[in-house]
């Protein structure tokens, strides 16, 4: 399947979605946001690849949400005195959302490669993914505050995930740019390249590391992160034994020690494709 706003291949067990229009500096256009989620519950549900890498071309990452997108408002106008208007702006809203919502829900890991500027949207993006990963040369800014309006696609909820709240505050008010160093040193990524050819390596080293483990495990091991990140202790206690109790693989297990002890690569099982 091709799409518009990005390249996506499939190889090894690892699906890479390319953003592709660095003469636009990969704003995000109308295109993205109904592509990024279809081609990411494709890969998931069809159970295609084990892991996601998402990069992109040119100097910059992303230059966040594509203004064109905003020119005509929503329902065609601008006009907040339109009975429709807060309804209209509510579903348009949450229609982007769940665009990078697709990236936290789907089964397997998503990694991001930045490289140069993350702006905006791009920011929303990239607190999705499980991991992210940039060169010496990237920031991130949450620039929605210099277009006089609050960021409401995902940034805020998420970057509370990887960001002391002091400096997320600081950010958002702001507007000002967070650099690979500082970026690293409050854990937003988890490491630093100094080039993109180096990080992309990098990344897709690690990519291949998660694609050859277990698939039903590496699961269990998102969904139970994700929801002990959002829950208290004992309730996620609860929930991995109750995980485990349900999906703990004995044939798997002794494949993965198996291999371990050959020193070979594990033969798992791909996760079952989702019937719709």
């Amino acid at each position: 399947m091709t799409y518009n706003s990005f390249e996506l291949s499939i190889e090894n067990k690892i699906a890479h979605i390319v953003l592709n229009r660095p003469d636009k500096r990969n704003a995000l256009a109308a295109d993205f946001w109904a592509e990024l989620p279809k081609a990411v519950r494709d890969i998931d549900e069809g159970a295609k690849a084990r892991v996601i890498v998402i990069s992109s071309t040119g100097p910059i990452f992303c230059a966040g949400i594509d203004i064109s997108m905003l020119a005509g408002g929503v329902s065609g106008g601008n006009d907040k005195n339109h009975p429709a208007y807060g309804a209209a702006f509510l579903t348009k809203v949450k229609y982007l959302q769940d665009t990078f919502t697709s990236l936290e829900q789907c089964r397997i890991p998503v990694l991001m490669a930045v490289q140069g500027g993350c702006y905006g949207a791009g920011v929303d993006m990239i607190t999705a993914a499980d991991m992210r990963y940039c060169t010496d040369d990237a920031f991130f800014t949450i620039t929605e505050i210099d277009v006089g309006m609050t960021a409401d696609v995902g940034t805020f909820p998420r970057i509370l995930n990887h960001l002391p709240e002091g400096i997320a505050r600081e950010l958002a008010y702001t507007g000002r740019k967070m650099d690979a160093i500082e970026a690293k040193g409050h854990g937003l990524v988890n490491s630093t390249y100094n080039d993109q050819a180096t990080m992309m390596a990098g990344v897709m080293k690690i990519a291949a590391m998660i694609a050859s483990k277990s698939p039903l495990a590496v699961m269990g091991c998102k969904k139970s992160i994700t929801y002990g990140r959002d829950h208290n202790t004992e309730d996620a206690l609860d929930q991995i034994a109750t995980w485990n109790a349900s999906f703990l693989n004995p044939t798997e297990m002794m494949e993965a020690m198996q291999a371990r002890a050959q020193k070979r690569p594990g033969n798992f099982e791909d996760l079952p494709i989702v019937d719709k």
